[in-house]
């Protein structure tokens, strides 16, 4: 992501396993418009949804391999 802090429209977000745990609004993002902090399950499935502004964050390189 950019340093440079966005609007907040942005619709999709590709993240990198650096920025995990994953968190809407992302540090990115201005907080003037921003909603309540939650956290998102991406690391199981390499995508996530964030239930109040739906935006979709993609994991790039996919979803992790089971610890064993």
């Amino acid at each position: 992501m950019s340093p440079v802090k966005g609007d907040n429209r942005e619709r999709e977000i590709t993240v990198t396993a650096a920025e995990l745990p994953l968190h809407c609004p992302t540090p990115a993002q201005v907080l003037w418009n921003a909603h309540p902090r939650v956290f998102l399950p991406i690391e199981k499935t390499g995508e996530a949804l964030c239930p109040y502004c739906g935006t979709r964050y993609v994991l790039k390189g996919g979803a992790g391999k089971p610890a064993h």
